[in-house]
């Protein structure tokens, strides 16, 4: 009998390569950094690394505003770099996962160059959005871009192009064919470099419709569309349904056309997971169809408060909308877009909350850094780069606290990441959350990590569904307890300030803080913790 997919209950660890390690002293992590450091990540025990973009770029969205799909940028090393980083991943049995940003490009890239050059109605342009003002002069819609103020950009000839992000980058036209022919190739050539699948930025916006139609609240929507704003739950999914440039239908048959070519690799099992936001979450389900991608991230758990009924219903839709396409959810709680968990909800909560999605069925994608715990880093304005903060006049702070530099060894910052000045700040406060530091503490979030991961590979990839014990719906301390098994194996999470009983059979395998008695024949769970049990 065939073995099931790699990617099915993968771990996959994300690395933002400016901000993993820097191996030339540039203040920058690089391609080399992140080989140096392989060995670390395969002590984690994931199965898959995942590189944020390290294309050629002007660097004025994080490498998110792509001016060569098929090359390296300098400031993280060459083609030769990415093909040892990609031969030593594999040599340790780390797959690899490539970033890809088909929504749009970079304005330096050379077919929007030539579209400036080109002029009106040109086929340069066609490749783009391009469209006449209105006869009032203002842009052809109210849209407001989704990194703050409009989404439309004014040309020389009066002309303006459609932007979502940074007026650096240019909304590609999917309905033009080159656009379609010149993306297959980027996949193949990525792919016989030796990748084993990708990350798709922005999957649900490649189609847009209504184009010339104002909206009618489009500062909400932008507000809405971003995992770094605060925002009430039924404001915010009100808007969504509202939203005009993300998860048409013809996204699908795009990545069909993705499926086919993806698939034509055969025993390879390229995979490809899309970043594809959409409201109602049953939308989702429609982009992990038997004949479309393989994966979708599933984002609730980024902004999903420390809540018993808050996690029951994201877990329970996530596991019974996917199980509706024969698929299996992922769980990420932090990623480069969105606030560290442990800042989020708190460093004992993250613990927990990591603990518990490890034991439930499907991939499970860990960002760089939250296995050592790490916060937001603390910033100054002066330190941000993030394109956000200058759209919007620092009213918005950005993604940078996000993504400051991993610290690594030693008492001072910047903590091994680099001999030169890190291109965004460390604090000296994370002297003890080092992976020096935590792997000399058994009780570090780092061991716990480990230990977790190594138990989860042992006794839950492949044990099949859950069965809840304690929620909302089940047992008596839903308020208090999420409690499920799975396999052989039990899993209590207590979200209570205060220990909790539960009725936990077998032996402790692993808890995320604190230390579990016994009592009258029942488990006592520490506050603010989770514990598996093996029966």
């Amino acid at each position: 009998m065939k073995s099931a997919p790699w990617w099915k209950e993968a771990t996959i660890y994300q690395i933002y390569p400016r901000s993993f390690f820097d191996s030339n002293g540039d203040g920058e992590g690089d391609l080399p950094g992140v080989t140096s450091q392989l060995d670390y990540v395969k002590s984690l025990g994931v199965d898959a690394i995942w590189l944020s973009p390290f294309y050629t770029s002007p660097n004025k969205d994080g490498g998110y505003d792509v001016a060569n799909p098929r090359d390296v940028d300098p400031r993280f090393g060459n083609l030769e770099d990415a093909k040892e980083l990609i031969a030593q991943a594999h040599q340790r049995n780390l797959r690899v996962i490539a970033d890809i940003v088909p929504n749009h490009f970079s304005d330096q890239h050379e077919w929007f160059q030539a579209a400036l050059k080109a002029g009106r109605g040109s086929k340069e342009r066609e490749r783009f959005h391009f469209y006449d003002a209105n006869e009032d002069g203002t842009p052809p819609n109210n849209w407001i871009s989704l990194f703050g103020g409009p989404s439309w950009t004014q040309v020389t000839d009066g002309q303006f192009y459609l932007h979502l992000f940074d007026s650096s980058q240019p909304d590609l036209n999917w309905e033009n064919p080159e656009v379609n022919a010149d993306f297959e190739k980027t996949l193949r050539f990525w792919i016989d470099l030796g990748v084993d699948g990708f990350r798709i930025d922005v999957a649900h916006g490649l189609i847009k419709e209504d184009v010339l139609t104002n909206h009618s609240d489009p500062q909400g929507l932008s507000n809405a569309l971003r995992l770094d704003v605060a925002m009430d739950s039924e404001v915010r999914n009100a808007l969504l349904l509202t939203v005009p440039y993300f998860d048409r239908q013809g996204v699908h048959e795009i990545y069909r056309k993705w499926r086919k070519l993806f698939d034509s690799y055969g025993e390879r099992e390229i995979m490809a997971v899309a970043e594809a936001w959409v409201h109602p979450p049953v939308n989702a389900t429609r982009y992990v169809r038997a004949d479309e991608l393989h994966q979708v991230f599933n984002f609730d758990l980024l902004t999903a408060e420390f809540d018993s009924r808050v996690l029951f219903d994201v877990v329970e839709r996530s596991i019974s909308l996917n199980a509706t396409v024969n698929a299996l959810p992922t769980w990420a709680l932090s990623n480069h877009d969105s606030p560290r968990v442990a800042s989020r909800i708190g460093e004992e909560q993250a613990r927990a909350l990591a603990l518990f999605v490890f034991g439930l069925p499907g991939s499970a994608y860990v960002f760089a850094g939250q296995e050592l715990g790490l916060p937001d880093g603390q910033l100054q304005d002066s330190d941000r780069q993030d394109p956000t903060f200058f759209r919007t006049n620092g009213q918005i702070k950005g993604r940078d606290g996000a993504r400051v530099p991993l610290p690594w060894s030693g008492n001072t910052t910047p903590f091994g990441f680099s001999t030169g000045k890190p291109w965004l700040p460390i604090s000296q406060s994370w002297r003890d959350l080092t992976v020096e530091s935590e792997l000399a503490d058994p009780k570090s979030s780092l061991h716990l990590y480990r230990n977790a991961l190594e138990l989860r590979k042992e006794f839950l990839v492949g044990a099949g569904g859950i069965t809840w014990l304690e929620s909302c719906n089940h047992g008596s301390k839903g308020d208090s307890l999420l409690s499920y098994t799975r396999g052989g194996v039990t899993v209590v999470m207590n979200l209570s300030d205060s220990a909790n009983e539960c009725d936990a059979d077998g032996r402790l395998l692993i808890v995320s803080g604190g230390t579990v008695d016994a009592r009258d024949g029942k488990k006592v769970i520490p506050a603010r913790s989770t514990a598996w049990f093996l029966t």
